[in-house]
C-alpha cells in the first residue's frame, strides 16, 4: 500500500500481530493506541476539553464491542490524565476500514492489523454503524449482544426505519447525528462516571412531565460499569426552528438601536426605571414601545412564560428524588458558600494579572471592582439560608439565549448539561430556579452590548450614549420577564418566595454570573471585559440603594 500522511501527520502504518476484532485484548496494541496513536489525533480535537492543559498520559479504562453484518467496532472509555494532577474521561467509537472501504477523510492513523492494511477511524463517520446505534435503540428491548452496553427506546420513539444519516452542524464538545432528517442522536465525548444531566432532565421532563417545549426524549446509550452509569448517547426529536434566540436577540437589539436614528430619539429624554421593577407589557412608557416596538415585549412575555413553565415541571414531582423541590439548609450554604468564594478569589487573581490589557471605561470599572472586593465578597457570604422561605430545584444551570430555539412566535428551551465548568455533582445539586432567570438576564445584557460592539460605526451615537441606552433597554427586558415569570410560576404553585427574597436571590446570582463570565472574557477577549464589569457595577449600585 503506498504510505500515506493523514491529517495528523502520520505516514507509515503501526504494525500490529492482532486481528481487529481482538485487538482491545491485546496489550501491545492497546499501549501504542493509547499513546502514540491516540496522544496525536485528540489534542486537535473539537471535543476534546484539556487545550489548556497539558497532557500525561492517556489510558483505556474500558471499551466494549458492538457488531454489525457488516463490521466490529469498539465503543473505547479513555481517561486523559494532565500534568496538573486531573483527568478526563472521553468516549470513542473506533473502527477499522481497509483502503477501499474508506469513505472519509477523518482518520486516526494507517495500521496493519494481522498482516491486512487500512486505517483506524472515528466510527461516527461510518454510516454503516450510525445506522448500527439507530437500529440498536429502536430494537433496544430485545437487544441481548452486551449485557454491559445499553440501549434505550423512548416511548415518544415512533420511527423503527433507518432511512438516513448525517452530521449536525459544526462539532462542538458532543457529536450531533441527524437521523431520517427528523431526530438528533447527541453522542457525548465528555462523559462522566454518572447519568448525565442532558438525559436525566430531558427524559425525566418527557416522560414524567410531558412538557412541550423542549425536544422529546426518544432513546438513550449507556454504559454500566461497577462504578455507576455513564451516558454516552442520547436522542431527541429533531425541533424545526429559525435558530438560537441569541441570533435572534442580536437582530432584535440591531434594529431597536438603529431606532434612535431612524427616529432621531434623545437618549437623555428616556424614561429609565430602577433593576427588578415589574413591568406588565401595558405599563411599559409609549417612548420605550415607540423606540423598541411592542413585538420585542411579547416575545420576551413568551420566553418568560416558557422559563416559568420549565421551572414547574422541574420542581413538580414529588415521586423522584432526584426531581422534589427541596427547602434551604446549612449544607447548601456551606456548598454555596465555599463554591462562591473560591471562584471570587480566582476572578480577582485574573483581574489583577490582567489589569493592563484594559483601558477607559472597561480599566475605571476594573478599579471600582478592586476597591469594593471587601463589599463583593461581603454579599457572597451574607446568604442566610435560615431567611429563606422558597424553595431549591433542579434546575437548567447553564440558562441563556444561545440554549433556546426560535419557532415561528414560540421557543424550545435545550441542553440541560449544566454550567462547563462546574463538576457533574455540582450540576445536580438543587438550586434557586431564579438562577437561571439570571442567566437570562445577563444574556440578555450580553446581546445589547455585542450588538453596540460589533456595530460601533452604524449608529450616529457616542458609545456612552450607547452605553446608557442599552442599560434602560436591559431593565425593561427585565422588568417584563420578571413580571410574566412571576405570574407564571406563582400561579403554577412554583415557590420561588416573595418579592424581597426574590430580588435578593436574583441580586445574588446576576453578581455570582457576571464574576463567572469576568474569568471568560479577560482570558479570551478583553475588550469585552466590559460587559460582566457594568453588569457587577450596576448590581453593586442597587446595593447600595437597597
Amino acid at each position: 500500500m503506498e504510505s500515506k500522511i493523514n491529517e495528523d501527520g502520520f505516514q507509515n502504518p503501526f504494525v500490529f500481530k492482532t486481528d481487529w476484532k481482538t485487538a482491545f485484548d491485546d496489550p501491545d496494541f492497546v499501549k501504542v493506541f493509547s499513546s502514540d496513536i491516540l496522544e496525536n489525533y485528540i489534542v486537535n480535537k473539537r471535543w476534546y476539553g484539556g487545550k489548556a492543559s497539558t497532557l500525561k498520559y492517556i489510558e483505556v479504562v474500558d471499551f466494549f464491542k458492538i457488531t454489525s453484518k457488516k463490521n466490529n467496532y469498539f465503543g473505547v472509555l479513555l481517561e486523559v490524565n494532565f500534568k496538573e494532577a486531573f483527568y478526563q474521561h472521553y468516549f470513542m467509537p473506533i473502527a477499522f476500514m481497509t483502503e477501499d472501504e474508506l469513505d472519509t477523510h477523518t482518520i486516526i492513523a494507517p495500521v496493519k492489523m494481522n498482516g491486512i492494511e487500512g486505517f483506524l477511524v472515528d466510527a461516527l463517520h461510518q454510516e454503516d454503524f450510525r445506522k448500527l446505534l439507530f437500529d440498536k435503540i429502536v430494537h433496544s428491548a430485545s437487544e441481548k449482544e452486551n449485557p454491559k452496553v445499553k440501549f434505550h427506546k423512548g416511548r415518544k420513539l415512533e420511527q423503527t426505519e433507518y432511512k438516513s444519516s448525517k452530521f449536525m452542524g459544526v462539532e462542538q464538545s458532543n457529536t450531533s447525528i441527524i437521523y431520517n432528517g427528523s431526530l438528533v442522536l447527541k453522542i457525548f465525548r465528555r462523559i462522566y462516571i454518572s447519568t448525565n444531566p442532558d438525559y436525566e432532565i430531558s427524559r425525566f421532563l418527557t416522560d414524567r412531565m410531558n412538557f412541550t417545549s423542549s425536544p422529546a426524549y426518544t432513546g438513550s446509550i449507556s454504559v454500566a460499569l461497577s462504578e455507576g452509569n455513564i451516558t454516552l448517547g442520547m436522542m431527541q426529536e429533531l425541533v424545526p426552528n429559525q435558530g438560537d434566540a441569541w441570533q435572534f436577540m442580536l437582530e432584535e437589539t440591531d434594529r431597536i438601536f438603529e431606532n434612535l436614528k431612524t427616529k432621531k430619539i434623545k437618549v437623555a429624554k428616556l424614561p429609565d426605571i430602577e433593576l427588578f421593577k415589574r413591568l406588565k407589557i401595558n405599563e411599559v412608557p409609549h417612548e420605550i414601545i415607540d423606540w423598541a416596538g411592542l413585538s420585542i415585549f411579547l416575545r420576551i412575555h413568551t420566553l418568560a412564560t416558557r422559563t416559568a413553565e420549565l421551572h414547574i415541571a422541574l420542581g413538580g414531582d414529588i415521586h423522584d428524588t432526584a426531581f422534589t423541590p427541596t427547602t434551604y439548609n446549612g449544607d447548601y450554604t456551606v456548598w454555596l458558600k465555599n463554591r462562591l468564594t473560591y471562584q471570587f478569589q480566582n476572578r480577582l487573581n485574573i483581574l489583577e494579572n490582567n489589569l493592563h490589557k484594559l483601558d477607559g471605561l472597561a480599566l475605571e470599572l476594573a478599579n471600582e471592582f478592586l476597591d469594593h472586593k471587601k463589599e463583593i465578597r461581603k454579599i457572597f457570604l451574607d446568604f442566610d439560608w435560615t431567611k429563606m422561605k422558597s424553595e431549591r430545584i433542579r434546575i437548567h444551570g447553564d440558562y441563556h439565549l444561545g440554549q433556546v430555539l426560535v419557532n415561528g412566535d414560540d421557543f424550545y428551551i435545550l441542553d440541560f448539561e449544566g454550567e462547563p465548568e462546574s463538576t457533574i455533582r455540582d450540576r445536580k445539586v438543587k438550586q434557586p430556579p431564579l438562577k437561571d432567570v439570571a442567566g437570562m438576564f445577563r444574556s440578555f445584557h450580553y446581546a445589547i452590548y455585542a450588538t453596540i460592539f460589533n456595530n460601533k460605526d452604524k449608529y450616529p451615537y457616542e458609545q456612552q450614549e450607547l452605553f446608557q441606552a442599552g442599560e434602560i433597554l436591559f431593565k425593561y427586558f427585565v422588568g417584563v420577564f420578571l413580571q410574566t415569570y412571576t405570574e407564571v410560576a406563582q400561579a403554577g404553585n412554583l415557590n420561588i418566595g416573595y418579592r424581597k427574597e426574590i430580588d435578593f436571590l436574583l441580586k445574588y446570582c446576576l453578581l455570582e454570573k457576571a464574576v463567572y463570565e469576568l474569568g471568560y472574557e479577560l482570558n479570551s477577549r478583553p475588550r469585552w471585559a466590559v460587559i460582566p464589569l457594568t453588569g457587577i457595577s450596576s448590581i453593586m449600585e442597587f446595593n447600595k440603594i437597597a
